[in-house]
């Protein structure tokens, strides 16, 4: 296959990451509303374009695949027209800011004979692709149920960032992280038939959510018990699976949030302390590349991306939901 070339519509810090994880691919257009951004980006890019503009970013020469890295108002309207252009896309999650939303993408990709991919990084850390091979391989035995935290502290002005306005976010902390933590809980357990959860705003003066907790049921009674937060102070990740031979849990992200172990602690035959095996991997985060790398094995051997748009839309579905139930206005 050729080397393919992208568009990255989004320049900031996940832009950015996005464009050092390209693998063989080209980037050759960059666009973001802050002009400066584009142009820095498409400087370390020789060739790249810098444009203010998404569409003439996305419609650009040369441009086969369209990394959509903006705030989530954005996201759905650019990966629309992205799919209508017949360009691949890798849209970043949640990938709308509703389920209605979403559905109309949904609509457009079905007879578009691109692939869309949601950015669902957290799936492929080298804990959770470690781990996941592991309950592939059968070493947890029946799946019971996962627990899950996911949360950091905020910053001074947080509450004036654009993930506390929920015209431009859909949300807030469950949109955000909380939807990372629902989307690993849908791979180890399948799908969620009962939803229940609460979501409220304890400390930040905004008019989304800090605090979200769900308890999510399979229809046979498997369960995820998720918390997430941005009053959390000391930036937190962590993920247990419970299987009825064995325990996996995942901790850290690398950076602040410590450095990412996988804890593997299988059950013996006399039960009491378990055999404990842990992997640490503290060289860093490169979930960027292999899920960028394994899009484009997607788009080379024409097979639906592994996170795709139902993905996105079951996850978003959950988060509507809560919000429903919390009877509190947290997405337009």
């Amino acid at each position: 296959m050729m080397s393919l070339g992208v568009a990255i519509i989004g320049c900031g810090l996940i832009g950015q990451k996005r464009s050092g994880a390209l693998g063989p691919a080209r980037l050759v257009a960059c666009a973001d509303v802050n002009l400066g951004r584009a142009q820095a980006l498409a400087a370390s890019n020789p060739g790249a374009m810098a444009s203010r503009s998404w569409e003439a970013a996305l419609r650009h020469p040369g441009v086969d695949v369209v990394i959509v890295s903006t705030t989530n108002r954005f996201l759905a309207e650019i990966t629309r027209t992205a799919v209508r252009e017949k360009k691949h896309v890798l849209v970043e999650k949640p990938a709308a800011r509703s389920v209605s939303e979403l559905e109309d993408v949904m609509a457009e990709a079905a007879s578009s004979g691109v692939k869309v991919r949601v950015g669902f990084n957290h799936r492929y850390h080298p804990a959770l692709r470690k781990a996941r091979q592991l309950m592939a391989e059968g070493s947890l035995g029946e799946m019971m149920f996962v627990r899950g935290r996911y949360g950091h502290g905020g910053r001074i002005g947080y509450e004036k960032e654009w993930r506390a306005d929920p015209v431009q976010s859909g949300g807030g902390e469950l949109i955000d992280q909380g939807i990372h933590l629902i989307d690993l809980a849908r791979c180890f357990l399948g799908e969620f038939s009962e939803i229940c959860g609460f979501s409220h705003t304890y400390f930040w003066e905004m008019p989304v959510d800090d605090n979200a907790f769900l308890l999510l049921k399979t229809t046979d009674k498997r369960c995820a018990f998720l918390h997430v937060s941005c009053t959390e102070w000391k930036n937190l990740f962590s993920l247990e699976v419970y299987g009825k031979k064995a325990k996996l849990h995942m901790e850290g992200l690398g950076g602040s949030y410590g450095v990412e172990r996988l804890a593997y602690y299988q059950m013996l035959p006399q039960m009491g302390p378990p055999e404990t095996t842990i992997w640490e991997y503290p060289t860093g985060d490169d979930s960027w590349r292999v899920e960028f790398e394994e899009f484009l094995e997607d788009i080379r051997l024409d097979r639906p991306p592994a996170a795709g748009l139902a993905d996105a839309r079951a996850a978003l579905a959950i988060v509507e939901r809560i919000y429903a139930e919390s009877n509190d206005d947290h997405h337009p």
